[in-house]
């Protein structure tokens, strides 16, 4: 097996760089990292909301939280609103919060499920933080969990300065034909359009996608879910920002599609999600405009795609990262959580003497697990809708996952969600997706009964009244980004 010291990235935007900030701020000093990429190839660039693992992953490569923001125009998260899921006129909240306080012995909706049934207890949602944060505007990092909203574009330029500063080779040109070892069939080197030719030991393909090395070259193949998850297309389009910002993404179910709004510090990144078998792509466009709120400030952008994944992530001596390892779309916003969480696996399991296949399974053992596991939580959202329209019919009727399905009938049956080694979401965020969309439940821990009714009555009391009073103490969200230094004060509002 020969050693690996050279890598090339194939590719940038977002998943490409990524990677190189990755790898160059965790291996930099044992590897020579080149990435190649072309002006003149656009990238999707829709991914504009995050999920809060994004903090983790900025302080592992080193990043200012303050600079990264005011280049990206980035705004804060605490989770995502979600309009007429259920049904037409219901609303919920997925916020990034603990929900209550839990105990050894089960989850806090226990207690909860026990104080509804003697008439007491209010939603849910009432004792989670953030989520109440959210629905007032309000804002203060240091007393909630949240992700950001950013321009994906800025924030691959970000990291692409980042990554040269220590030490990734950025070389401009399109790929032209991929050389091949005769021997092992492994990627040997990229040929581009001008001639040169780029040699290393192991290439990551971050060529969305079309995936030109590891399907292209190497021929791995695709497992197609849309079969679970039929939306193909989306039209995206940006509008003027507002003077208000809200601190979370709203995802609003119409008829055959669902239309994101993000809330950077400029502008309001939109668009609309549909399933091109239900409705047109020039009904999706006027659906969406005439669903904007404020005036365009960019043409209107239509994106195709199929919903699943690579058949293996790593295969030879080649990693798929981004939209070439598959595609789950941006219901939950986790696009780039998948770029940055293969990148640092791949930190972990780096093949210093060589591709090992032992090595490779146990990569993609992992990529699968967690890719599945958000597979299962974004058909989560589709399969409770108790809409009339025949796609929403559709998709409330097929058949799921077995996986999920077992989620949801210890769910209807027990009240118990759970969160396996590889689940992305936790316990908490199940139960407000599970609840928000009405689910049903027939059981639940009894453990609420070792409480005296007036002691479990009081808890319940003070936990909502700190939450109450904390969020009236805090600051709306663009004050607290002019607080905190990163709001544009050339923006427009």
């Amino acid at each position: 097996m020969q050693k690996v010291q050279k890598v090339v990235i194939a590719g940038g935007g977002t998943a490409g760089w990524v990677t190189a900030a990755t790898l160059s701020s965790q291996l930099g000093s044992l590897i020579d990292i080149t990435l190649v990429e072309s002006a003149d190839i656009g990238t999707v660039g829709v991914g504009e909301a995050t999920i809060p693992t994004h903090k983790a992953f900025h302080r592992l490569i080193g990043v200012d939280e303050q600079e990264f923001m005011r280049k990206t125009q980035a705004t804060f998260k605490l989770g995502i609103e979600f309009s007429n899921w259920g049904d037409i006129g219901e609303r919920y909240f997925h916020a990034f919060g603990q929900i209550g306080r839990s105990t050894w012995m089960g989850d806090f909706q226990h207690l909860w499920q026990h104080a509804s049934s003697l008439g007491w207890g209010g939603e849910l949602q009432d004792y989670c933080f953030e989520l109440q944060a959210a629905k007032a505007g309000k804002f203060d990092k240091d007393k909630a969990n949240y992700a950001y909203h950013l321009d994906a574009g800025l924030y691959a330029s970000f990291l692409s300065e980042l990554s040269q500063k220590r030490g990734v080779k950025r070389i401009e040109g399109t790929i032209e034909s991929i050389a091949m070892d005769s021997e092992n069939g492994h990627i040997s080197n990229l040929v581009l359009k001008n001639g040169t030719s780029v040699q290393g030991d192991l290439f990551i393909d971050c060529t969305g996608f079309k995936g030109l090395l590891i399907n292209g070259a190497l021929g791995v193949g695709f497992e197609d879910w849309s079969h679970w998850l039929p939306m193909n297309s989306a039209w995206a389009v940006q509008t003027e920002g507002k003077k208000e910002i809200p601190p979370y993404t709203k995802s609003i179910a119409h008829d055959a599609s669902w239309q994101w709004r993000i809330p950077l510090q400029n502008r309001v990144g939109n668009g609309l999600v549909f399933c091109s078998d239900y409705t047109s792509e020039q009904d999706a466009l006027q659906l969406l405009t005439d669903n904007l709120e404020g005036d365009m400030v960019s043409q209107p952008r239509l994106l195709k795609f199929k919903t699943g994944k690579r058949n293996k992530t790593w295969f030879k001596n080649c990693v798929a990262i981004g939209l070439s390892s598959g595609f789950l779309e941006p219901l939950e916003s986790t696009s780039i959580h998948l770029s940055q969480i293969s990148a640092t696996r791949l930190v972990q399991m780096f093949p210093f003497n060589g591709m090992d296949e032992v090595l490779q399974t146990h990569f993609n053992n992992y990529v699968d697990g967690e890719v599945d596991s958000i597979r299962d939580f974004i058909i989560l959202h589709y399969n409770l809708n108790r809409r009339s329209e025949p796609f929403w019919q559709h998709v409330a009727t097929m058949d799921i996952p077995d996986s999920l399905q077992h989620r949801l009938e210890l769910y209807k049956r027990t009240s118990i969600a759970f969160k396996n080694d590889l689940d992305l979401f936790r316990v908490d965020s199940w139960n407000q997706v599970m609840l928000g969309q009405g689910i049903k439940v027939e059981g639940y821990h009894q453990m609420g009964r070792l409480i005296k009714d007036d002691n479990l009555r009081q808890a319940f009391n003070d936990l909502q009244e700190h939450i109450n009073s904390t969020v009236e103490g805090l600051p709306m969200h663009a004050d607290f980004l002019r607080q905190y230094g990163v709001l544009d004060l050339h923006r427009k509002p």
